[in-house]
Formats: structure tokens, C-alpha cells, sequence
């Protein structure tokens, strides 16, 4: 990967973790932590990977994109308005009447949404069936999903891998975003599923561990799953709250909107982010 596209996509993901604590400091409720842990994954798959076209949602031969741990959806939401899917003021709207943009995605009614999610481990199962209609009809678009390390307690979750196995849904690639925090704590507290690589790699998948947070790494990682020829799992070492220092590895975070005082500090902080990255870009 070039530098230049490596400088271009950090200054994308520091715009998707401002714009999503921002939404969820509107809102006065929502899931900061996980949005800021997978931002750089989300910014990687829709600005560099996938096939899509903004002025055309529902295009069929478009990638699509599941994201099963749904309540991280600001950060997906924050792609896609800076996409063009539709107007950044509706991140304002986040979580409100009259708003597009629920607290969980919705295919119906936001563009560019693949699946709706909420319960998790559904959504994963969904991007298997997906991947499963493109397989048998000889379709040659791809699925990406992204799941929380505390969502892979779901035992849905090793049922859809399994299924994947059985009917050779190579065209799959799971982002596991491994934070290593959850509602309750941590997850090694809560229900330990690690080592996960070695659990995917017993269920058939072809499996990655990875800092979720560099962009090279991220490229490198879904180019051997594509070429590995078999579901594949990648997963992404990251940082609850990744971006906003009193919020990194703090699971307290995992589900609350920040008050006045502490949204200053972290907008300050995202801003100054962006500000950098943007002077980088320049800079080259």
C-alpha cells in the first residue's frame, strides 16, 4: 500500500471518530468505545477494498457489508455520510424522532445499510447467508462482516462458522474487533473466547491476527484471506475508545454519551487528530 493512500485513510478514520462521538454526544446516548475500536476497519473496507457506488446503493454487484456488532453503528454511519450516501447533518440526528439514523442499522430505511443488525451474532449469520446466495448463483461480490470479541460468546456465531466451512464460502472475510472489553468488563472476565484465531482455524476458517489500527496490515491481512481460498477471520488487536484518552481501554465507555465537559475534552483531542492527519496528507 502507498504511502500516500496509507496517510489518506488515517485522515479519513480520525474524521469518522470525530463525527461519531460527535453524533453520539448529540444524541445523548450510544456505544463510543466500539465505534472508535473498529473506525479504522470501517474506513479501510469503504474508502480503499470494496466495490460501491454512493449514487447507487442498491447497485448489485457492489461488496457488501454487514455490521453484526450493530450498536457500533455510529462509526459505520460516519463512512457513510462522509461516502456520500447521504448529509452529514444527519449524524446530528442520530438516536432522535424524525431522524434517519437509529441506534441500530437499518436496511430499510438508511442507504447503503446491507443488514439490519441488533441481537448479536445475527448479523454474522446473515453475512454467511449471504455469502452463501452469492456463491451458488456465481455471483463475484464479497461479503465483509465485523463482530465484537464479546459478541463471539454468541454460540450463533460458531454455528454460522461452521456453516461457512461446509459450503466453502471463500467469498467471506470476518473482522473480529478485539478490544478486549464488553458491557460487564473484560472480556477475558466475562467469558474468555480466546486464543479466537486457533477457535476459527478448528472450525475450517482461514484465520489472522492483526493491530486493527494499521492500515498496511489491515490490506495485507484481507489479501492472503482472498487468496487463501477459504472463509476467513482477521483478527484486529485494537483499543476500546481508541482516539479519546480517558476513554481507551475503559469499559465503562462501552454504552454512555459523554457530558458536556467530557465531549470537550474528546472533541478537542479528535479534532487535533484530524488536524494532523489532514497536514500529513498535505505534507505527504
Amino acid at each position: 500500500m502507498e504511502r500516500n493512500t496509507v496517510l489518506e485513510l488515517k485522515e479519513k478514520a480520525a474524521r469518522v471518530r470525530m463525527l461519531s462521538v460527535e453524533a453520539v454526544y448529540g444524541a445523548k446516548s450510544g456505544h463510543p468505545g466500539g465505534s472508535l475500536s473498529i473506525a479504522d476497519v470501517i474506513t479501510y473496507l469503504y474508502f480503499e477494498r470494496m466495490n460501491l457506488d454512493p449514487n447507487d446503493p442498491a447497485m448489485e454487484s457492489r461488496d457488501r457489508f454487514v455490521l453484526s456488532k450493530g450498536h457500533c453503528c455510529p462509526a459505520l454511519y460516519s463512512a457513510l455520510a462522509i461516502k456520500g450516501y447521504f448529509a452529514e447533518d444527519e449524524l446530528k440526528k442520530l438516536r432522535k424522532l424524525g431522524g434517519m439514523l437509529q441506534g441500530h442499522p437499518d436496511m430499510k430505511g438508511i442507504p447503503g445499510i446491507d443488514m439490519s443488525t441488533g441481537s448479536l451474532g445475527q448479523g454474522f449469520s446473515a453475512a454467511c447467508g449471504m455469502a452463501a446466495v452469492a456463491k451458488r448463483k456465481g455471483y463475484d461480490w464479497r461479503v465483509y462482516t465485523a463482530l465484537g470479541d464479546g459478541e463471539i460468546e454468541e454460540g450463533q456465531v460458531w454455528e454460522a462458522a461452521m456453516f461457512a466451512n461446509q459450503y466453502k464460502l471463500n467469498n467471506i472475510i470476518a473482522f473480529i474487533d478485539c478490544n478486549g472489553y464488553q458491557i460487564d468488563g473484560a472480556v477475558s472476565d466475562v467469558m474468555d473466547p480466546n486464543p479466537v484465531d486457533e477457535k476459527f482455524r478448528a472450525f475450517g476458517w482461514f484465520a489472522q491476527v492483526i493491530d486493527g489500527h494499521d492500515f498496511e496490515a489491515i490490506d495485507n491481512a484481507v489479501n492472503a484471506a482472498i487468496e487463501s481460498g477459504k472463509p476467513a477471520a482477521i483478527i484486529c488487536k485494537t483499543v476500546k475508545g481508541k482516539g479519546v484518552s480517558y476513554m481507551e481501554n475503559n469499559y465503562t465507555w462501552h454504552g454512555k454519551a459523554p457530558k458536556d465537559d467530557e465531549y470537550a475534552i474528546a472533541a478537542k483531542e479528535l479534532e487535533e487528530a484530524w488536524i494532523k492527519a489532514k497536514e500529513d496528507v498535505k505534507n505527504g
